[in-house]
């Protein structure tokens, strides 16, 4: 798929997604489509009907960033799907088609992670490819190390096994539609890679769930957030998300962090040392 087809699917996506009311124009009578039509979204972005059309048509249009950022406030677009825009939109400047590097964590991140004691820590490379992670991170989540290589990935791992469906509970959909929304802006970020186009046609041939988040083009970027777990050992526990870019091209550190003094400290302890809780909360019926 070319950069204007996939810039074509995702307004076109987003198009439909935004109502009239969203837009703050009147919802009149009856559609036939859903969403906005291409006049009144190309009314709201301030540009031209024709320009708008063969921009979402997927012509071979290389839109200025001013435009792209009319187009990305008249559908209501958060930074990461506005950034995303951009992306798809620029074309496919010559460096990126080279092949990317092989992805290594410098070993002071492998120091940093290790040493953070009961704080569960792990490295996210292109493809959301788990490129490191702390013994507690193990012990938390999974034990990627023990995977086979191709396996070690995030996104698949969250849509695939059902240990991570178990260990999400009721925010599994949630959990793992974000991270699909992630995959969708790496693929952007590194559009001729291999392995990105793999692993998407792998997730789609064994998931519903995916194909259907894939198809709604879903755009996140991972940040600051709230985590339930229903750990099998140490039953549920809260924890906040980090997310913190590294200076290595694509890499991205989450750390798990537990409120001090609170229940969740007590169990990273207790899971740190190997010992099960003596009443952990029950896990939620599926």
């Amino acid at each position: 798929m070319t950069h204007n087809e996939e810039l074509s699917d995702f307004l076109r996506a987003r198009r439909a997604a935004l109502t009239p009311e969203a837009a703050g124009l009147p919802s009149g009578p009856a559609r036939r489509v859903p969403g906005l039509r291409r006049e009144e979204l190309a009314a709201l972005a301030g540009v031209s009907v024709d320009y708008y059309t063969r921009l979402e048509q997927g012509r071979h249009i290389t839109p200025s960033e001013p435009v792209l950022d009319a187009i990305a406030a008249a559908l209501s677009l958060d930074p990461a799907e506005t950034a995303y825009l951009h992306a798809v939109a620029r074309g496919k400047p010559q460096a990126r088609r080279r092949s990317p590097r092989p992805q290594v964590v410098h070993p002071g991140t492998l120091r940093l992670i290790d040493q953070l004691g009961d704080v569960p820590a792990y490295v996210l490379g292109r493809r959301t490819d788990v490129l490191a992670t702390n013994r507690m991170a193990r012990l938390l989540l999974a034990d990627f190390d023990a995977m086979p290589a191709r396996q070690r990935n995030a996104a698949r791992w969250l849509v695939l096994d059902e240990g991570a469906r178990s260990l999400w509970g009721d925010a599994w959909e949630k959990t793992a539609s974000a991270m699909t929304g992630a995959l969708r802006m790496d693929a952007a970020r590194y559009p001729d890679d291999p392995r990105t186009t793999e692993l998407v046609g792998e997730l789609s041939m064994h998931s519903e769930h995916f194909r259907r988040w894939w198809a709604d083009h879903l755009v996140t970027e991972q940040g600051h957030d709230a985590k339930t777990l229903y750990h099998p050992i140490i039953g549920r526990i809260e924890l906040a998300s980090e997310a913190l870019s590294l200076p290595d091209p694509g890499q991205t550190l989450f750390v798990y962090l537990a409120k001090p003094g609170s229940e969740a400290e007590d169990a990273l302890a207790l899971l740190a040392h190997g010992i099960q809780a003596e009443h952990p909360a029950p896990r939620p019926v599926k």
